[in-house]
């Protein structure tokens, strides 16, 4: 059996994240709740409004492990190496619900370790609206108590907690390190199944996805053909190194007008751990604020990129920032929007108090417009 590279010292917290292109999806896939009849895309949704008291959380006090830049094709993934590399650092997160938006159950998912003082992410679907949280690590029988730090339905991530100190937290792919044909493995709790996690083995396929989901959208997808199933929500997907290159959250499925085959998606380390960064700074148990635009959007008929804008609300950022309707917004901050849901996950991702540079095609001319975004309003 081959021996996986240790992993490497603690790095320095990640700075803000680097805006990036994000290709929408080339059908329409709709989003609905698991274990229900005619699934599009199924996001293994569950939670409600009533969340157990969180514990804040320093955001000093442990940094992400995140490997060496990539200099070198990647080896043949070893599956049983890799697994047995990465089991310490894979959890089950059970959570007990108590009504809400999808009602009263229980959800089960995945989580991942990240610091050695019990530090645990996952999916903020699996863990949203919990009365209580459980977690169960490699080895053990018995479930320990857990509690949420912080979560972003928008981004679907989350932060919780266990008691103790020595957990082996996993290492995350530096940026810009992911290529497309890399073979990757993912890990987690598919179905609940006794024992040990499941393995699938696949491929990178596509990289920069954006996908939209009933909370808003998500980009900075990697989408691979392993295998992704429900109960894998949260849980790591690793190259041949071991290395998480993203967190599993979605996967496509086939309806009455299309076909999808090996249509996975996770959100990849480089998208994730800035999110993660300001969660760990605004940990207290209530979701991290998006940024606001104010506009009311639709996909362009022409065959063109970009998002149009339908409706200009009256004194938001766009309103101040002379946006208006009939515009084509074709770049954030430098970066191609290539549709709705481009647009959508690139305000989302940014943070009020933020300024932004809307580029919109007005006619046939190209203006950037500063914009100032807010907080979006209650109603």
């Amino acid at each position: 059996m081959s021996q996986l590279p240790p992993p490497p010292p603690p790095a320095a917290p990640q700075p803000a994240r680097r805006r990036r292109p994000s290709a929408a999806l080339g059908i329409a896939l709709a989003f609905v709740l698991a274990f229900t009849g005619g699934a599009t895309v199924d996001l293994v949704f569950s939670g409600s409004d009533d969340s157990p008291t969180a514990r804040p959380v320093d955001a000093d006090t442990v940094a992400f492990e995140v490997g060496p830049e990539r200099t070198e094709a990647l080896p043949r993934l070893d599956v049983a190496a890799v697994a047995e590399f990465v089991g310490p650092s894979v959890a089950t997160v059970m959570a007990d619900l108590g009504g809400g938006r999808f009602g009263a159950g229980g959800s089960v998912g995945t989580g991942i370790i990240t610091s050695a003082d019990g530090e645990i992410v996952t999916n903020a679907h699996v863990v949203e609206g919990a009365t209580e949280i459980r977690v169960r690590l490699a080895g053990e029988t018995e479930p320990r108590s857990a509690e949420l730090l912080a979560y972003d339905v928008g981004n679907d991530l989350a932060i919780i907690d266990i008691e103790g100190d020595g957990f082996r937290p996993a290492t995350f792919v530096a940026p810009d390190s992911v290529r497309i044909g890399d073979e990757v493995m993912a890990i987690g709790f598919a179905l609940n199944l006794d024992g040990a996690p499941s393995v699938t083995l696949g491929i990178v396929s596509a990289l920069n996805r954006t996908i939209v989901t009933e909370s808003g959208a998500l980009d900075g997808l990697v989408q691979t053909d392993a295998a992704i199933s429900s109960g894998n929500s949260g849980g790591p997907l690793v190259n041949a190194l071991g290395q998480v290159v993203g967190i599993n959250t979605a996967v496509a499925r086939g309806s009455a007008t299309t076909a999808a085959s090996n249509i996975g998606f996770a959100i990849s380390a480089e998208e994730a751990l800035p999110i993660l960064t300001s969660l760990r700074q605004q940990a207290g148990g209530t979701p991290r604020q998006e940024g606001f635009l104010g506009v009311g959007l639709d996909d362009r008929t022409d065959g063109g990129l970009g998002a149009l804008i339908t409706d200009v609300r009256a004194d938001t950022p766009a309103d101040t920032a002379g946006i208006e309707r009939d515009d084509i917004v074709i770049a954030i901050d430098g970066s191609p929007v290539e549709g709705v849901a481009g647009l959508i996950a690139a305000i989302r991702d940014l943070e009020p108090g933020d300024l932004t540079i809307v580029t919109v095609r007005r006619d046939d001319e190209l203006i950037d417009l500063s914009v100032i975004l807010t907080s979006r309003p209650d109603s």
